[in-house]
């Protein structure tokens, strides 16, 4: 029954991530911890994994929507975030396994409150525009972006793509859904590095016995990814934006009321 739940999960979840160009990590992240009862940092680990699946999938559906010649056309701003990531996920993994639970749960709860608010107000963030900054300067500003990204990344199990997406679109003037596209290839190797940091920690030993798990809620990532790719035709973005960002923020409150284990 468990491993059912994990793919009834997984697909919910990958069709909430499919639709906006995400790994869906923020709103699994809740669900490891309160609902399957993990500690923070395991559910961190299993929520790179899953997210790794989840994002390269969702990837792979949406350029049938997008346009992958649409993608690789920005290059640049791909390579540009993905430097900066890159090097905040390596950093990212020190402080997750040094900091305590109860830190590192409070750390969650704020960053899935911020993201709700993120987009929730997203009308409003959006209708800014770009930034007008200069070349160089963006170039800066999206690599400083970067890191951050990678910071919480690693730190929290997510693909980051809330914060890559609104840095896509006011600092490169990009549209949405192909910033959604964009933040799912700086993903993938943001989410690689973090795994690699990890096992070379040996921290994806504590999670060895969850294979199975694991797997069910990956599959159920890649069938949410393929129908959230197909509606992402369909669905208002202004309507969607609304509901995720509702349902980041019960899922931040849940999660602060969520206890973590003591052993």
């Amino acid at each position: 029954m468990r491993n059912f739940w994990a793919f009834i999960w997984g697909t919910v979840v990958g069709v909430l991530g499919g639709l906006i160009g995400l790994g869906g990590a923020e709103f699994r992240l809740p669900i490891l911890v309160s609902f399957f009862n993990y500690r923070t940092l395991q559910a961190i680990i299993i929520n790179l994994i899953v997210s790794l699946v989840a994002v390269t999938f969702s990837f792979i559906f949406r350029s049938r929507v997008v346009g992958l010649e649409n993608v690789t056309a920005n290059w640049a701003i791909i390579i540009n975030i993905l430097a900066g990531s890159l090097i905040g996920s390596y950093v990212g993994v020190y402080y997750a396994t040094k900091v305590n639970e109860k830190a590192l749960n409070r750390v969650v709860v704020g960053f899935l409150v911020f993201l709700s608010i993120v987009l929730i107000g997203h009308d409003i963030i959006f209708s800014i525009g770009d930034l007008p900054l200069s070349y160089l300067f963006k170039i800066m500003l999206g690599f400083l972006a970067g890191i951050i990204i990678g910071i919480f990344s690693s730190m929290l199990g997510v693909a980051g793509g809330e914060l890559i997406i609104p840095t896509i679109i006011l600092v490169f003037a990009v549209d949405i859904k192909l910033a959604g596209s964009l933040s799912l290839a700086i993903s993938i190797p943001t989410i690689l590095m973090g795994l690699f940091k990890y096992r070379s920690q040996q921290r994806l030993n504590g999670i060895e016995s969850e294979q199975k798990f694991i797997s069910f809620m990956a599959v159920g990532s890649i069938l949410g990814a393929f129908i959230g790719s197909i509606l992402l035709r369909y669905v208002s973005a202004s309507l969607l934006y609304l509901i995720l960002g509702t349902i980041l923020l019960i899922s931040a409150l849940k999660l602060a009321k969520h206890k973590p284990r003591t052993v």
